[in-house]
């Protein structure tokens, strides 16, 4: 049974999040998703940041939305990139072009350590209407929605 690591903030819950969701659950199969959210100490972002609670909150919601089963995933709190996966025994981990040179990382690491290198599932960022990637970042500036739809300027 895979067992597939994926990590991030998860601040809006836009579509490309949902993108890396999707593609976690899909790899995992009969197994199991660990979601790492990272913890509100770690945060270091030019925009204000929902505390982990409302995050984890979201995340969960979206996740029994898509009426995946409780003992199919697990959400704990990252406290730094590489969180679990330096140490536990993951078959895949799933990444954006953003967070990709961290899954490099930890499979450096991982193989110093004498583990095997996790697959990696490199999951392309989602387009808003204007052909830039869709990022937390730009839905707090106010230039788009979570799907990526442009805002009209007042």
């Amino acid at each position: 049974m895979p067992k597939v690591a994926l990590g991030g903030t998860f601040q809006y819950l836009h579509d490309g999040h949902a993108r890396l969701i999707d593609k976690a659950f899909e790899i995992a199969g009969s197994g199991k998703v660990h979601i790492g959210l990272t913890s509100d100490e770690m945060l270091q972002k030019s925009h204000d940041i929902d505390s982990y609670e409302n995050r984890k909150g979201r995340l969960l919601e979206y996740i029994i939305a898509m009426g995946v089963p409780e003992e199919k995933y697990e959400v704990t709190r990252l406290n730094d990139p590489c969180g679990p996966s330096l140490e536990e025994d993951f078959d895949y981990i799933i990444v954006s072009p953003e967070t990709y040179p961290v899954a490099l990382k930890i499979n450096r690491i991982r193989e110093k350590k004498g583990k095997k290198a996790l697959e990696i599932v490199y999951v392309e960022y989602v387009m808003a209407e204007d052909g830039i990637p869709i990022s937390s970042t730009r839905i707090a500036k106010g230039e788009i929605d979570r799907h990526g739809r442009l805002k009209k300027e007042a």
